[in-house]
């Protein structure tokens, strides 16, 4: 049997194996705390890069969920707008209607002076939702990012170009002092054929109403999908930690006591010198 002194393997590999242990048992401290399974990069290399483009999507999914909640506040604001043009043209076909009538007997300046009015109203309303011909805000193609997808599949579009509701969009003209019945008449089919343009413009956004809640309800989904998929590579198992802790603390009391025993071998020469 080989006996040395000057250097003590059996200790060196207690120390090493000591090391090991500590380090295992530090790391799983370490996620148990952190609640992370990757505390670092050299953790998981290739499962911090999936992860962390799965937290991007995340990130990009939930702000896309708010801008759909604004497109859709924004589309029930002009909605509310298009239905109060649709009663005030309920009320210009009235009056048109009354002033065509031949037996009319009123004052038509007057009925016509309100008519007018009403129209000024329109282009009031129309400008407070967007909707007007000069200097629409929304009257365009509008295009809500949402994300979950590539950039060509992430934004929902609601297309308004040719949504304007003014009188002038609407083909509506004023009558005028000295309006006739032919005059009111013919105002008739005019509002006639506004309330098909507002219908058709009340349909689009209705559509585009219902396309945002649809892509909220996939963006929510993908959200759980996503958070699932990045909980499942980051987080750490905490039974299977709590587990490795265990072992990490009897393996350092198990090294410590062999190194103590390493520790002590070497005094075994000191027998070969006893007479």
């Amino acid at each position: 049997m080989w006996i040395s002194i000057q250097t003590n393997v059996t200790s060196l590999l207690a120390q090493e194996n000591l090391r090991v242990n500590n380090d295992f048992q530090s790391q799983t401290i370490q996620r148990l705390t952190s609640g992370f399974r990757i505390n670092a990069s050299g953790d998981d290399a290739a499962g911090l890069a999936v992860a962390n483009q799965f937290r991007s999507d995340i990130v990009e999914l939930r702000q896309g969920v708010r801008n759909a909640n604004d497109g859709v506040s924004t589309l029930q604001i002009i909605d509310g707008g298009l239905s109060n043009i649709t009663k005030i043209l309920d009320r210009l076909k009235t009056l048109a209607t009354e002033g065509a009538s031949e037996t009319f007997e009123g004052d038509r300046d007057t009925v016509a002076q309100e008519f007018d009015d009403l129209l000024g109203e329109i282009d009031r309303q129309a400008a407070n939702i967007g909707l007007d011909t000069a200097g629409s805000n929304y009257a365009q193609a509008l295009g809500v990012w949402i994300g979950g997808g590539d950039a060509a599949n992430s934004k929902v579009t609601v297309d308004l170009s040719a949504a304007d509701v003014d009188s002038t969009g609407l083909g509506l003209a004023a009558l005028g002092a000295g309006a006739t019945a032919a005059d009111f008449e013919a105002a008739i089919a005019d509002v006639e054929a506004a309330l098909t343009t507002v219908g058709t413009v009340q349909g689009t956004v209705g559509t585009g109403q219902n396309k945002l809640a649809y892509a909220i309800q996939l963006a929510q989904s993908q959200i759980s999908s996503y958070s699932a998929a990045e909980s499942r590579i980051r987080d750490a198992d905490v039974a299977a930690e709590a587990a490795n802790l265990t072992r990490a603390q009897v393996l350092q009391q198990a090294s410590l006591a062999a190194m103590a025993q390493a520790n002590a071998a070497p005094q075994a020469v000191l027998a070969l010198f006893r007479v």
